[in-house]
């Protein structure tokens, strides 16, 4: 089986695939392009493309109308908001993902959030490297911070995340409380208390959102939920832009009422010109950046590399997003 390979992908996953067939690597990191759909398919029409995985690519519907070859496609994510699925399963197209690849990644940059926020280590980083340290002993005053054992940290959301960060947050010594109206117990991981969302955002030192981008989550967090957070409270938010209402949150920060946020994600990547967190100095922004390791890379290789594997052996993949095309294969 051909394989054309749009995302990073690692050395052992493509020597795996290159042991199925012949392999076209051209990951978007390294072309800085993405593909035209109609143009996409037309390609792996002429090449005689069997499987396709890609990272960022559109997969639509004119894409698999042209990819006549195309059997297996694999996403390197965990949503599934840039595939056709209905489309894909009608061309007898099995598609993949990846859940979980950068649970990892995505969890300890929310823990170095934390304590990049709790102890003023960008803006004391600044200070010393721009030359302002002059007095031996200002910065004891200027920059003194909070501990995160015995604060409690906020988890709005409990997806694999989540759970990931509420592991990290118990280790520091924090107590953790969640809200997540889908699970289904009193209790949440390894202790953690389940409590309802307004409470949540009245009790925590840190709130940390890792719920997805949807029609119920867009707003979750507007002014007057915000207000219910304890003065000098901290908001890191590496899941979506819409869940938080930007402005209300740039006042809050801005007008002392929260002590500072953390933001991976943005109205638009880049960040606009005119986003009113550029120069904050209690802002920490970083360029969605929260799965971008090379571990997350592997994970995802070895998740797709199995499945394809299993496809091949006419075994159904463990990530399968169209299970209803799996009876039409097997048929």
């Amino acid at each position: 089986m051909r394989s054309l390979v749009l995302a990073p992908f690692s050395d052992s996953g493509l020597d795996a695939l290159r042991a199925l067939g012949a392999v076209d690597y051209e990951p978007w990191t390294a072309t800085q392009q993405l593909q035209d759909p109609a143009e996409l398919g037309e390609r792996i029409a002429r090449g005689g493309v069997g499987a396709l995985i890609v990272e960022a690519d559109f997969l639509f519907d004119d894409l698999f109308t042209a990819a006549k070859p195309l059997r297996f496609a694999a996403i390197c994510r965990a949503a599934l908001n840039q595939v056709d699925l209905d489309a894909a399963t009608d061309a007898g197209v099995a598609v993949v993902y990846t859940p979980g690849r950068n649970a990892q990644a995505v969890a300890e940059l929310v823990l170095g959030d934390l304590l990049a926020l709790a102890r003023h280590i960008p803006q004391a980083s600044a200070y010393v490297g721009d030359g302002r340290w002059q007095d031996p002993t200002a910065p004891y005053v200027r920059f003194k911070g909070r501990e995160l054992a015995g604060a409690t940290l906020g988890l709005i959301g409990l997806g694999e995340i989540g759970r990931r960060v509420a592991r990290l947050g118990r280790a520091a010594g924090m107590r953790v409380i969640a809200h997540d109206p889908y699970v289904q117990t009193r209790r949440g991981p390894a202790g953690v208390a389940l409590v309802a969302l307004d409470a949540l955002l009245a009790e925590s030192d840190f709130v940390s959102v890792h719920v997805p981008e949807s029609d119920e989550t867009t707003g979750m967090l507007g002014r007057e939920r915000l207000a219910l957070m304890p003065p000098g409270a901290f908001l890191v938010n590496v899941t979506s832009a819409t869940v938080v209402d930007q402005a209300a949150l740039a006042a809050a920060v801005r007008e002392g009422r929260l002590g500072g946020a953390a933001l991976d994600v943005h109205e638009a990547h880049p960040i606009p010109p005119d986003s009113p967190f550029l120069g904050m100095p209690n802002v920490i922004l970083t360029p969605h950046i929260g799965g971008a390791t090379v571990e997350t890379i592997e994970r995802h290789s070895r998740m797709v590399v199995d499945d394809l594997g299993r496809f091949v052996r006419h075994r159904r993949p463990k990530h399968l997003a169209n299970g209803e095309v799996w009876g039409h294969l097997k048929g």
